[in-house]
């Protein structure tokens, strides 16, 4: 016979604890919080998107400031003087690589926002995010292909969206010897969507400016924050200046356009900067310069180019940045500014016409100007004159189409390309 079944057992009343369960002691006294709860951490004061026309006029600033400069790279300011006259330049001329023309700086700069808004377009497209600077270090490859120099076939996207003429995209213009000798030893792997030089293995020792007259548009893009447009912009100029003065200058303007873009002031954006700075390894030549550029423009006095040269020549990041950053920041004394495009006319021709790389200095000073004031505030003959303006007015609706809040798709809702 089976066993007669084992009587049911009641089930306990509602809220008895289960067997060997004991409550646990009391808190102590000191542990206990007294007083009302604290407040929530106040919202970030900068996010979300950048405004379309500041984007427009960083990218057109920084080619101006590199047009005004150009011609005098390289000559002390007693000879800037002597062929320009006692106030230097006062425009663009007719020398080097002609009128309005700009540098190498202006085309990594736009090979550098192209390449951002191509890794953007894949991490939609693909759902795969994180190569940034892969394709940051294939668009310059790209770029060194047209400086006349042989590398191994790589495979490049090409960056065939920009309509601008051959010349001033790809013709070779005062290419810096650090970024082409360490691109050739990235293109020599054959792996163009692999970066080299890092900031955990330097691809060299360079501390030139190469590497931040190119970084700005990285703050283009809706990042989480200012911090991250910082890293995108340091490792951008890593690939190829292995020093810490020659990316973390790229971080601090990258940083800086960022917080610009979305309302704050300048020097809310460096203070930004600034703090981020701090927390690298190797800032301090970058912090002292970026600290006398600031101490220098709150000292007052009028702004002219024998305080500019007190920041040095503008040869390596830190200085380069400096003097972007002085420029841009120093009060103009109003009986020399009669209106904001006067003021931002004084403040590109201070940037350029000192001893030293005056197409750098005036490409930085440039960005920070347009990102500040908007493309109304830069003189309008030379928004119309500078070489690049049709392609940077394309490649400024490319960036705030994939980078503001609606980025295209057809009419499935499928991702496509923007304008």
């Amino acid at each position: 016979m089976p066993p007669p079944p084992e009587p049911l057992v009641p089930p306990p009343p509602p809220g008895t604890p289960p067997p060997g369960w004991s409550p646990l002691p009391p808190l102590p006294p000191e542990l206990i919080p007294s007083g009302p709860p604290p407040e929530p951490p106040p919202p970030p004061r900068f996010r979300g998107y950048a405004d379309p026309e500041r984007l427009y006029a960083c990218l057109l600033g920084g080619a101006i400031g590199d047009a005004l400069g150009a011609p005098v790279e390289g000559l002390t300011l007693e000879q800037i003087r002597a062929r320009h006259g006692r106030d230097g330049v006062t425009g663009f001329v007719d020398e080097r690589f002609g009128r309005g023309a700009v540098t190498d700086d202006t085309q990594l700069a736009m090979f550098t926002a192209q390449a951002l808004v191509e890794s953007f377009f894949r991490a939609r497209d693909r759902g795969i995010g994180g190569a940034t600077t892969g394709m940051l270090q294939e668009a310059y490859l790209t770029w060194l292909t047209g400086q006349g120099e042989q590398i191994p076939d790589q495979g490049l996207m090409g960056m065939y969206r920009i309509p601008w003429p051959p010349t001033a995209l790809m013709a070779r213009r005062g290419p810096g010897r650090t970024t082409i000798a360490a691109l050739h030893k990235a293109a020599a792997r054959r792996r163009p969507g692999w970066p080299l030089g890092t900031t955990a293995e330097p691809i060299n020792d360079s501390k030139g400016c190469a590497g931040v007259v190119r970084a700005a548009p990285c703050g283009f893009p809706p990042l989480m924050g200012a911090e991250s447009a910082f890293n995108i912009g340091r490792d951008g100029a890593a690939l190829t200046h292995g020093h810490p003065s020659g990316h973390l200058p790229a971080g601090v303007l990258a940083a800086t356009v960022w917080v610009l873009l979305r309302g704050g002031d300048l020097p809310e954006a460096l203070g930004v900067a600034r703090e981020i700075l701090e927390r690298h390894d190797g800032h301090d030549e970058t912090s002292a310069a970026l600290d006398a550029a600031v101490e220098l423009a709150e000292r007052g006095g009028p702004p002219a180019p024998e305080r500019v040269e007190s920041l040095g020549a503008g040869w390596t990041g830190e200085e380069a940045l400096a003097i972007g950053v002085y420029a841009a920041l120093v009060p103009m004394p109003a009986e020399d500014a009669k209106d904001a495009e006067d003021a931002a006319a004084r403040r590109l021709l201070l940037a350029v016409n000192h001893s030293g790389d005056s197409d750098s200095t005036g490409s930085i000073c440039g960005n920070l100007v347009g990102a500040m004031y908007g493309a109304e505030a830069l003189p309008a003959r030379w928004r119309a004159d500078v070489e690049v303006a049709d392609g940077v007015r394309f490649l400024a609706d490319s960036c705030a189409d994939e980078f503001g809040p609606n980025p295209p798709k057809d009419a499935y809702g499928y991702p496509v390309r923007g304008r």
